[in-house]
């Protein structure tokens, strides 16, 4: 099977349902990027220092790839054929969170997302998740989208923060604190 199939060479892609849209429209974006996002938590996860959280980091990138085809359907597509996204993924988020921060000193101030390559690394998925969120709520402006997945993305976003101060601790990085 080839990969290219040059329908997209005019500047346009299909949505589940056969709808096709231009490659710059909201839908599109908001889609693609928790594709990047993937991609971003998928080199977090890979991480040695993440190795006791490889199960979950997986489960995490399952869900943000049923939340992708849930954005990527057109209206008139029966969401039933796409995978059920469960609330209870949102409480292991907050479970692993509160795991997590018991470890972590209280946090005074802003901290500089630096100090490691992979602490960085996780900012910086940290930050795509937030623009995904973002990208996700303008959407819901225009057609509905599933309530669970801003939902979701907010606590996943807390989660990459929280994720990266555990790491800190476990690589032995001191924060540095914003205006040091």
């Amino acid at each position: 099977m080839k990969i290219y199939t040059k329908t997209g060479d005019n500047g346009t892609t299909g949505l589940l349902g056969g709808d096709r849209l231009s490659k710059s429209d909201i839908q599109i974006e908001a889609y693609g990027t928790i594709d990047e996002l993937n991609s971003h938590f998928g080199l977090v996860a890979d991480f040695e220092v993440n190795k006791f959280n490889r199960d979950f980091h997986t489960k995490i990138q399952s869900v943000l790839f049923d939340i992708g085809s849930h954005l990527a359907k057109s209206e008139e597509f029966d969401s039933k054929d796409l995978p059920n996204i469960d609330e209870k993924v949102i409480s292991q988020l907050e479970d692993r969170m509160d795991s997590m921060t018991s470890e972590l000193s209280e946090l005074k101030t802003f901290i500089l997302p630096s100090g490691h390559v992979e602490i960085s690394h996780t900012h910086i998925a940290r930050t795509v998740c937030r623009r995904a969120e973002r990208r996700v709520v303008a959407l819901a402006e225009e057609i509905d989208v599933l309530e669970i997945i801003q939902k979701f993305l907010n606590r996943l976003s807390d989660y990459l923060f929280i994720l990266s101060r555990w790491m800190s601790k476990q690589l032995k990085v001191v924060e540095i604190p914003w205006g040091s």
